[in-house]
């Protein structure tokens, strides 16, 4: 059960080669946190005041760069880092995870997963009073790390398909572990000869204490069986598809967990892929599911010849990669790659309470991994990266889904990564490397940070910035966390994590 984290000690923490923290040293907090994707269970991507220290649309044009640390061999800056009393968590490429000192950056302790862990990092006060941080990796293993020991408590495998992965980071709830499960078996498909696709997305509850597995929801109830034929007589299967790419939703007071799905890849696709499914938190059951986009098939033999293994009548890739938003316990925010974001009642089993467009959409376009929202407003980070037009940041009225301001880059690039939200200010990275902050009144940008350049780095490691997508900043301690690096689909490659604070 989620306890009050930020009482973490970490005094005898064993220490790393490198930029090791000196011997006995504790953390300074200030106990303000991030947890988690979200920082809540409603997803959020808000923190409130208390949570901030003294950042504020006022001080925050005053954020310096306080520290870099590089990560050794990585391209791609893809796991969103916690913050817990006092110490940065993060996990890396090749599957390292870091403890770091969030003020001063010096290296507590490292430890190696079995594979890249691309999932934000949540830190569990487990029932026995010890302290756990939960992780997922590409190979679909979910960890639980003990802490100060770095014993591993528990690892268990959530899907055996070849292809399964965990994207989103699993979902803390009153004891249980709520995991998502995602898989690249769209690139394989690409193979004319590949037989496409056998993997349905998932949702496994897992024991806190112990990792046993407590249910299993696929996102598609049909198990994929033979269907259509594709080039060369190839033995297309289906249903399948219904990736499970982000953290999902907790509503506490109807006992739901809110889900958001990906697209089939080859027909027929089910009734439940591009939705949002609504399962009960103790059964996994489907109470209710809301399509977004129907017979949406794609793979990534669709970004190419029509020879190779694509259905004749692809969709166009709109997935639901972002976590939904629970906002005010009735609305879920949800945010799709066409560019509509989109209002259910949650009073009402998932009806359309608004839809109102930011982007015109594509397959890396609209909203990639994620919003952000306080009481006033659900800020929107458009991507559109092989669109004429990319980028935008969009403050919508979550009642109503009315435009309240919007604001281009200049010069235009898709903002693919992960709103953040504090009283005043929300941020926002970008493809080109630009970390900015903008005004929650207005949409003025206030602050700019060009991070795609080299870094001179606390542990030595030769590092660079770059793209920025995926996980989105993390505000605590006083200070912004963000890794700069995204060496995939097009983007640019990077190593950094960086660390922001007030100019004394």
């Amino acid at each position: 059960m989620l306890r009050p984290i930020a009482l973490l000690v970490l005094s005898t923490l064993p220490l790393a080669a490198a930029n090791e923290c000196a011997p006995g040293m504790k953390p300074s907090s200030d106990s303000t946190f991030w947890n988690g994707w979200g920082g809540d269970g409603a997803n959020s991507r808000s923190q409130p005041a208390s949570m901030v220290g003294k950042l504020s649309a006022t001080t925050v044009p005053k954020l310096k760069l306080a520290w870099a640390f590089g990560v050794p061999g990585a391209k791609t800056m893809a796991g969103q880092p916690a913050v817990v009393g006092g110490v940065v968590y993060f996990g890396a490429e090749d599957g390292t995870i870091y403890a770091l000192d969030a003020h001063t950056g010096c290296e507590y302790w490292t430890f190696k997963a079995d594979a890249m862990v691309r999932t934000a990092i949540t830190v569990a006060a487990i029932q026995s009073g010890r302290y756990a941080l939960v992780f997922g990796d590409v190979k679909a293993q979910v960890y639980a790390l003990d802490v100060p020991t770095r014993k591993l408590r528990w690892k268990t495998k959530v899907d055996e398909h070849a292809w399964a992965r965990i994207t989103g980071a699993p979902k803390l709830w009153e004891g249980r572990l709520y995991v998502p499960v995602s898989s690249n078996e769209e690139v394989p498909a690409g193979n004319r000869k590949y037989e496409c696709c056998t993997f349905r997305g998932s949702v496994v509850a897992l024991d806190e204490e112990t990792g046993k597995v407590l249910w299993k929801t696929y996102t598609i109830a049909e198990t994929p069986k033979p269907s259509t034929k594709g080039p060369d007589d190839v033995q297309f299967h289906g249903p399948n598809g219904g990736a499970v790419w982000s953290s999902p939703t907790i509503d506490a007071r109807r006992k739901l967990l809110y889900v958001a799905t990906g697209n089939a890849y080859t027909p027929p696709a089910a009734s439940t892929t591009d939705s949002i499914l609504a399962l009960d938190l103790t059964t996994g059951a489907v109470k209710w599911s809301r399509q977004l986009m129907a017979a949406d098939y794609w793979t990534f033999g669709c970004t190419g010849s029509r020879n190779a293994s694509c259905p004749g009548d692809n969709g166009p890739d709109f997935d639901i990669g972002a976590s939904p938003i629970l906002w005010r316990n009735d609305h879920i925010l949800v945010g799709q790659k066409s560019g509509m974001v989109t209002a259910l009642d949650a009073n009402a089993e998932g009806k359309i309470l608004w839809q109102t467009p930011v982007g015109k959409g594509s397959a890396l376009g609209g909203i990639m991994w994620g919003m952000a929202a306080d009481d006033r407003a659900l800020y929107v980070p458009l991507s559109d990266q092989i669109g004429p037009a990319p980028g935008g940041m969009f403050a919508l009225d979550p009642a109503t889904g009315r435009k309240l301001w919007s604001t281009l880059p200049t010069p235009r690039a898709a903002q693919a990564a992960a709103a953040t939200a504090i009283p005043g200010v929300v941020f926002s990275g970008d493809m080109n490397g630009r970390l900015r902050a903008y005004s929650t009144a207005t949409g003025e940008m206030i602050w700019l940070n060009e991070t795609a350049r080299e870094y001179e780095t606390l542990n030595g490691v030769a590092a660079r910035g770059g793209a920025i997508s995926g996980p989105g900043p993390v505000v605590a301690e006083g200070m912004v966390f963000a890794g700069s690096g995204y060496g995939v689909f097009g983007g640019r490659p990077g190593n950094v994590l960086l660390a922001f604070a007030l100019a004394e």
